[in-house]
């Protein structure tokens, strides 16, 4: 009766660190090939015709239906690196016995995976993708490792822009006060710097204007002041008209 209890003990410690993998191993572990996975998406995610995904877009008389779907993710490996990522919102996958799905993972895993997918600089996927997913899950909050992306100089220009215009499109007030440090940083990147301005710009009006006009009144960088105040105008704020007059006096 020993042998086969100890045969049973070594099957069940075998198994256990498969289930025990985190998603990056579970990724990791495909040398080359295509990986799917699926895992909330947080609210107010839609998906259009045309596979176009949106974030709580309306207008003043629409809103569209936009109920809990799911996020799906594509990637694409070669040699055990990420080349290209592909995320879709709700649908369902089209049959492939070439690819593994790992089925439904967690929503805060997968966005950390991303996040720390984005961060490594080893995927050989856009910058403009890395992103998308962890901006979609549900349940994580993202915005403190967008502003790390967004003001690390080892990586590139474009993945922080992107990582600056996703903290515009944040809602908290956090957020935006990450986008005005940003900004105002005379340590930074100029074009992220510049992006960080537009993404100021396209907040509320209350806090976009006052954080646009102390910039153009007293950074030490011209083009970031002109930056300042071409949003400025095209804001049409009365305090804008004010700085305006200021300057041409």
């Amino acid at each position: 009766m020993l042998k086969p209890l100890i045969a049973t003990l070594v099957i069940f410690q075998a198994a256990e660190p498969l289930g025990a993998q985190s998603l990056a191993q579970r990724i990791g572990a495909v040398a080359d090939g295509t990986v799917r996975l699926s895992f909330a998406a947080r609210e107010g995610v839609c998906s259009w015709d045309g596979g176009r995904i949106s974030i709580n877009e309306s207008s003043d008389e629409w809103r569209p239906d936009c109920g809990p779907r799911l996020v799906r993710v594509a990637l694409r490996l070669e040699n055990k690196r990420v080349q290209s990522i592909h995320p879709y919102v709700g649908g369902s996958w089209v049959p492939n016995p070439a690819t593994v799905d790992l089925g439904l993972v967690s929503s805060p895993e997968a966005g950390r995976y991303f996040i720390d997918l984005a961060q490594s600089g080893s995927a050989g996927a856009s910058d403009e993708d890395l992103l998308l997913p962890a901006v979609l899950a549900d349940s994580t909050t993202v915005w403190p490792s967008l502003v790390k992306i967004a003001r690390s100089p080892r990586l590139s220009e474009k993945l922080r822009g992107r990582a600056v215009f996703w903290l515009g499109q944040a809602a908290s007030e956090a957020a935006g006060l990450a986008l005005d440090s940003i900004a105002r940083d005379d340590h930074g990147d100029r074009e992220v710097r510049k992006h960080a301005i537009f993404a100021l710009s396209q907040r509320s009006t209350d806090e976009a204007v006052p954080a646009l006009i102390r910039i153009a009144r007293t950074n030490d960088d011209p083009e970031l002041r002109r930056t300042a105040l071409f949003w400025l105008g095209q804001s049409e704020d009365p305090r804008a008209v004010t700085l305006f007059e200021e300057i041409l006096k």
